[in-house]
């Protein structure tokens, strides 16, 4: 991709609106206050660092945008782009300051921070955010949809199961490959969602959780049936193709997810599950994982359940929640957003159902039903540095929305009463700034392990 073409038309004029005593602007990313969450996972910028950032601008990225943006109707500043691969070698001239990739911090607060570091670019921090800004919003968006959601899972596991530790992390797989809209889309979103899971069935994220964040694997799934395997049996063999299922990926220790509602769950349920199969998945050894996938997601589910623990039986544990057998659970991936989540949470409690009975398949609702304004991201330029050294704070205050105004003079993070807090940076004092250094002038200061940033985003 070349890298002056990654950007918004209106851009490409903007080197000759600054003021002309101008040596260098600031812009900063915040996910403002107002979004859905109050708290954000901030998560991305490591991969479009090494993934985009670190290709050096070449002569022919130049003649290739300079023809395009004046056939365009837009100004294009050759002269500048040449004295970038003259003065250094294709790189920004950029310095990025970020918060550890995996921090969750209060909606408002600045994640990343980018200026020039050569006074002839100083149009270049606000050239770059249209990528810059994509770059971070919709994987931190993703991450912190999932780690919500998390959060949700954990407290209704600690309240109703006796040892949540270990089936946490598997209770919300990834079906969203298929409805995102490219690859590389499947692979941001994919890999911010196993910031906070290791259940997935979206391989571009393992691609890119092991090619941006050096994790060997970084996600799990299991054998799993679909409507195409199990209808072309046809429905009177119906029973046959889930014997099959046991039969091939069955044993001890193992799971199997069979979509049961081909024709008809329930039937299935009663008269093949817990009929003529009911000996066989006793016996097999492993967990049978039944997956409806139609229905009112916020009933069908907890029915299944049921069903499942009048055929099976059922325990109750230390806490007083019923427990399926060990060889049958339920996993839900139609229809799954965060409001069917806690709606079903809070229904299998007051039916008094463990939440380790049930896992969450969620698709669209995970990397695709989000946008810039799920958080309210934004980037904007918060101070101007004059040729004498001097910075002055610049910022929008529109009456119009006074949501949207922006910080004003280069901004810190630091510490307050356990929370992080933004602070200009001029009033820093002898305060650690948890912003760092992650990019200079082409050289990465920072490589981020997956391990770091999950401990990051979840503590153990």
């Amino acid at each position: 991709m070349n890298l002056i073409l990654n950007t918004d038309s209106y851009k490409y004029s903007h080197f000759a609106q600054y003021p002309p005593e101008t040596a260098s602007i600031s812009a900063y990313i915040e996910s403002r206050r107002g979004g859905d969450h109050d708290v954000t996972l901030f998560f991305g910028l490591q991969m479009f660092l090494k993934g985009y950032l670190s290709k050096p601008v070449t002569v022919a990225d130049v003649d290739e945008a300079e023809a395009m943006i004046t056939a365009h109707g837009l100004p294009f500043n050759r002269p500048g782009w040449d004295l970038l691969i003259e003065r250094h070698g294709g790189h920004l001239p950029l310095m990025i300051e970020a918060l550890p990739e995996g921090s969750v911090v209060p909606a408002g607060t600045p994640m990343v921070q980018v200026r020039n570091t050569d006074p002839d670019f100083f149009w270049l921090p606000t050239f770059i955010e249209t990528a810059l800004l994509r770059a971070v919003w919709y994987p931190s968006t993703v991450a912190t949809v999932s780690w919500h959601v998390r959060q949700m899972i954990a407290e209704t596991l600690d309240k109703t199961c006796d040892d949540p530790g270990p089936i946490l992390p598997f209770r919300l797989h990834d079906f969203g490959a298929r409805g995102a809209t490219s690859f590389e889309q499947a692979g941001l979103g994919g890999v911010a969602h196993l910031v906070n899971f290791l259940g997935t069935d979206t391989v571009a994220a393992l691609v890119y959780a092991r090619k941006f964040y050096g994790e060997e694997m970084a996600g799990f799934s299991i054998p799993a049936a679909e409507h195409s395997t199990m209808t072309s049996w046809g429905e009177e063999r119906e029973a046959a193709a889930y014997e099959n299922m046991v039969e091939q990926f069955g044993g001890d220790g193992k799971l199997v997810a069979v979509v049961s509602d081909s024709y008809d769950l329930f039937r299935a349920v009663r008269n093949i599950w817990g009929g003529e199969l009911k000996e066989k998945v006793e016996k097999m050894g492993g967990t049978l994982v039944v997956r409806p996938d139609s229905g009112d997601a916020t009933r069908v589910p907890i029915d299944t359940i049921e069903m499942l623990g009048d055929i099976f039986g059922y325990s109750v544990n230390q806490k007083g929640y019923k427990v399926l057998a060990d060889c049958v659970r339920v996993i839900q991936g139609d229809g799954i957003t965060p409001r069917t989540i806690r709606v079903l949470l809070e229904a299998m409690t007051e039916r008094g159902w463990s939440a380790e009975n049930l896992a969450f398949g969620m698709g669209a609702g995970l990397l695709q039903k989000v946008n810039r304004d799920t958080l309210r991201f934004a980037m904007k330029a918060n101070a101007r540095q004059d040729k004498d050294g001097a910075w002055h704070g610049i910022a929008k205050d529109p009456k119009t929305d006074p949501g949207k105004a922006s910080k004003r003079y280069r901004q810190a993070v630091v510490m307050e009463n356990g929370t992080p807090v933004a602070v200009p940076l001029k009033d820093i004092g002898d305060r650690q700034n948890l912003m760092q250094p992650v990019w200079e002038n082409g050289d990465p200061k920072r490589d981020w392990t997956f391990a770091e940033i999950r401990e990051r985003a979840n503590p153990t």
